[in-house]
């Protein structure tokens, strides 16, 4: 068993899940994808049931890069971490796999209700989404205090309406030292 088989059994039980998404891998059979996420990486390929299967192969039809923050991105929503991937490679098999990514979602209600009955598991449920929610504002509102106390006490970032001031007042020293040395080409020339 490689460390990969349980991340492949947990992805293919919501795949399951999921029948739309199998019927759109089912094409890319034989197809193989290699997700990085530094310093880890892992290949897949998709079987003739539209489930992923370990591979081994040299090289992928589709590199999927994640960036290392990709753990705090999660945080965030899966929507975040599509954003910061890079995908290359055939453009279809890509663009589903992105999509597929992006749309998947695991049905916990329905794994939960078999364990403790349905009205327990919508309750969990609701719960877990009420935490997720909460946690997911105290992120965010954690981000923006350290942001605020960055920008304003220690001064140790710039607000991105300043920055732009500055460089929009950059660019026009540029063209007014560019204008004072051509005057003083001009000048150099006329002495001649």
């Amino acid at each position: 068993m490689t460390p990969l088989t349980p991340l492949l059994a947990a992805f293919n039980h919501v795949l399951d899940q999921a029948g739309w998404a199998r019927q759109k891998l089912i094409p890319f059979a034989g197809r193989t994808a290699n997700i990085s996420v530094l310093p880890l990486a892992f290949s897949f390929a998709i079987d003739d049931g539209g489930r992923l299967v370990a591979s081994q192969a040299a090289v992928a039809d589709v590199e999927i890069t994640l960036p290392a923050n990709t753990p705090l991105l999660a945080l965030q929503g899966p929507e975040q971490v599509m954003k910061a991937a890079r995908i290359n490679g055939l453009a279809e098999f890509a663009d589903t796999l992105g999509f597929v990514l992006r749309n998947l979602r695991w049905d916990i209600e329905e794994d939960l209700s078999k364990v403790v009955g349905d009205i327990a598991a919508r309750r969990l449920v609701a719960l877990l989404n009420s935490f997720a929610g909460w946690q997911r504002e105290a992120i965010r509102n954690l981000s923006e205090n350290v942001g605020e106390y960055l920008i304003e006490e220690k001064q140790a970032l710039v607000k991105s309406a300043e920055l732009a001031v500055f460089s929009d007042e950059i660019i026009q020293l540029r063209a007014h030292l560019e204008q004072a040395e051509a005057r003083l080409k001009s000048l150099d020339i006329q002495k001649v």
